[in-house]
């Protein structure tokens, strides 16, 4: 079975927002593209970042990727990888590799949100980094922050959920690291408010908490989107 990507594209993703503590695992009709963040979303975003406890970091200790399961598995069992599902979700124009029943994603156009520009996707070796997919959350900070707690399950669907994934500019996904709120912020000013109430929303999802720097940062960015 191959998911409808114009049918998931034309889901607001901030319906992913609002239900964020109820979903659970990472169907196809929670893969929501990104859009704009609007006041009342930030407000709810707002109420949200209440809602999530404020501790310190806790170590890294412990920490290896392979604790959030296999790289891009398919856990919505539609016959892709989430790599390849979140690329179809966010790529315009996209076409695929044949002989792959539309999973593999060989091109595509970015509207690139963390940094504004326009990206052209072309699989291969030497030019597949251009476009790479983000953990809105870092996984390193997730486990800093909760998800050392977390069961396996869980910590696989938090790798794998929509709702943290994005597709974007490979150099300043890079930049970005493991970094939160407080450190590190996407250079277009216009994505930021809906950055961070998705952060909201995923730390809320998979109980994880905030550090105090981060909280103020998130609060400090939401309370200029009301």
């Amino acid at each position: 079975m191959t998911i409808n990507f114009s049918a998931a594209k034309s889901i607001a993703v901030l319906t992913s927002l609002l239900l964020a503590g109820t979903l659970a695992g990472c169907d196809a009709a929670a893969q929501a593209s990104p859009s704009s963040s609007n006041p009342e979303e930030a407000a709810a975003a707002l109420a949200r970042l209440e809602t999530i406890p404020v501790k310190g970091r806790a170590p890294k200790t412990g920490y290896s990727r392979d604790e959030f399961g296999p790289a891009w598995a398919d856990v919505d069992r539609n016959g892709c990888d989430t790599r390849n599902d979140i690329l179809a979700r966010d790529l315009e124009g996209e076409t695929f590799k044949p002989g792959t029943r539309n999973c593999v994603v060989a091109t595509g156009t970015l509207a690139d949100q963390y940094t504004g520009t326009t990206i052209s996707f072309v699989r291969g070796q030497d030019t597949s980094t251009a476009v790479q997919i983000d953990h809105i959350v870092a996984l390193s900070d997730a486990w800093q922050k909760g998800a050392r707690q977390l069961n396996d399950e869980e910590r696989r669907q938090l790798a794998n959920d929509p709702l943290n994934l994005m597709a974007a500019d490979g150099p300043t996904n890079s930049a970005k690291g493991d970094k939160d709120a407080a450190t590190w912020l996407p250079p277009n000013k216009a994505f930021r408010c809906e950055y961070v109430a998705r952060q909201t929303s995923v730390k809320a999802k998979y109980r994880l908490w905030v550090t105090p720097a981060e909280r103020d940062a998130i609060a400090g960015i939401l309370a200029g989107c009301v």
